[in-house]
């Protein structure tokens, strides 16, 4: 491992995780069904909310709950020290982006399941989120609502909650129905009809308000916010579309890496991110492990990339995999906008956007892994698309492996930190999950046919390792060392203190 360089600061000392909370996990023995897993995952930039998709289509939010109470403050006031507080979070509402589709032009049946969520700038008091599948990105608006109800009725006769009208505590009418007959005493016009309307209850109602259909022609892997506000970007195996977010009929192909012959498709695009402050500044990388970098300042369609971010193999010891590990599933920016985090099939790298030529950090995840590649090959898990994230301060990195394993890295030079954790209440209990359902796109260009194979394998040291549980997805919180890793259909989230132990 090569430390990234971070200017003067100190090696900060090891973090220790400690589970926090989970939300859906199952009981022992109870069986995960397909559409409950979680294939999605993204905390906003305030860190106070949290959304979650899955493969059914629905979108889950959570939001934070702690320090939300002022009474605490005054408590902390009459002490001596402060409490570090971690995160806390809660169930919000939930509500279906997705549903499964049917093309009948091409025979195709498209899946509901979310792919990406990225949240986009709040306004008045309301949420805004982007949501995709396949082919298909929402734009959901979630707003606090109040529902009114007539509380009472302009009816004369006394005993009108025995005829048609269900009585409430405080005389509020409720599953009003209107007896045989009618009321004779009820008057029109309504204005005289209704005495009194008050607020009920406030419900939180999410709002698809735009659409944005038609325009990718493969499976959707990405989409990202543009710091401007105003527009984002999706990417599908072989174009990236920029749209604006208050046009849904249209919008602007910025690459195109479709060659005019497929014959001579050689890599496809895998990842996409707008650069975190530079609304022109864009990097996607691609199944034969580079990044590149392109300015939507030089031309309208960006196929001459401004920079292109690889790593020469040097050794000369090349092998029928060496292809296939070397695809990159997943790129971040570092919020300082000058790093970016990749993850391929066996490690994670750091690379410095003013030096193309190598990573300026490389972190093995699973290298255990690499004498079984033709098994994993042979049950397809070589085709597992692992997340990456990278926490707020730029000093750790973190990503997932298999049996709900992940790992976090610190990136300061010196800095010998490698944790590894399970998503679990017990780390030493090994849950049992639903195998993921393998993507077919041009991603796998190597692979013909489906091929099963055994789900359990031993390590060198002897430990068993179960490839059908795998994490995949899991976000850092942008302001505190918090994660936020899914477990097949359960959400577990684990916090560290910063502060080192005495």
């Amino acid at each position: 491992m090569t430390p990234v360089s971070n200017g003067d600061v100190g090696i900060p000392p090891s973090l220790e995780w400690k589970f926090s909370q989970v939300f859906g996990e199952r009981a022992a023995g109870e069986e995960v069904q397909e559409v409950d897993i979680i294939s999605a995952i993204e905390f906003d930039k305030t860190g106070e909310h949290l959304a979650t998709g899955d493969r059914g289509g629905r979108v889950v939010l959570f939001e934070r709950t702690d320090g939300k109470d002022h009474t605490i403050r005054k408590d902390l006031e009459k002490k001596d020290y402060l409490v570090s507080r971690q995160p806390e979070f809660r169930y919000k509402t939930e509500f279906q982006s997705h549903e499964p589709e049917f093309d009948y032009l091409k025979s195709l049946e498209i899946e509901e399941k979310i792919n990406k969520v990225r949240w986009c700038q709040t306004a008045n008091g309301a949420l805004f989120l982007l949501s995709t599948n396949d082919k298909t990105v929402k734009y959901w608006k979630v707003q606090e609502k109040k529902i009114k109800k007539i509380c009472e009725m302009n009816i004369d006769s006394p005993d009108t909650a025995s005829n048609g009208r269900s009585a409430g505590q405080n005389g509020a009418a409720s599953d009003f129905v209107f007896p045989p007959g009618g009321f004779p005493s009820l008057r029109l016009p309504l204005v005289v009809v209704l005495n009194q309307i008050v607020g009920h209850e406030t419900n939180l109602v999410p709002r698809c308000r735009r659409v944005y259909a038609h325009a990718h022609d493969y499976h959707i892997n990405s989409i990202s916010n543009n710091s401007d506000g105003e527009t984002f970007i999706s990417a599908d195996d072989l174009r990236i579309n920029l749209w604006n977010l208050e046009i849904c009929n249209q919008s602007f192909n910025i690459v195109d890496v479709k060659p005019v012959n497929m014959e001579d498709l050689t890599e496809v695009i895998t990842s996409a991110e707008f650069h975190p402050t530079h609304c022109n500044t864009l990097a996607y990388s691609s199944s034969k492990g580079t990044i590149r970098l392109i300015d939507m300042r030089q031309s309208a369609l960006c196929d001459t990339h401004a920079k292109i971010f690889e790593e020469h193999d040097t050794s000369g010891s090349r092998s029928f995999f060496t292809e296939i590990i070397a695809s990159i599933s997943d790129i971040k920016f570092g919020n300082d906008g000058r790093h970016i985090l990749s993850r391929d099939y066996m490690t994670l790298k750091l690379w410095d956007l003013n030096m193309e030529s190598s990573p300026v950090a490389t972190f093995q995840v699973h290298e255990y892994l690499r004498p079984k590649l033709c098994d994993l090959y042979e049950n397809d898990s070589i085709f597992d698309k692992f997340e990456c994230c990278i926490s707020g301060d730029g000093l750790r990195v973190a990503t997932g492996s298999y049996s709900n394993l992940f790992r976090v890295f610190g990136c300061v030079p010196g800095s010998t930190e490698a944790r590894t954790l399970e998503a679990s209440k017990n780390p030493s209990r090994r849950q049992v999950q639903t195998p993921s359902k393998p993507s077919r796109s041009f991603t796998n260009l190597a692979r013909s046919r489906r091929r099963g194979a055994e789900n359990l394998n031993g390590d060198a040291n002897g430990g068993s390792y179960d490839f059908s549980t795998k994490l995949l997805h899991l976000a850092w919180h942008p302001t505190s060392n918090a994660l936020a890793c899914a477990a097949a259909n359960s959400l577990y989230m684990y916090n560290a203190d910063d502060t080192p132990p005495e």
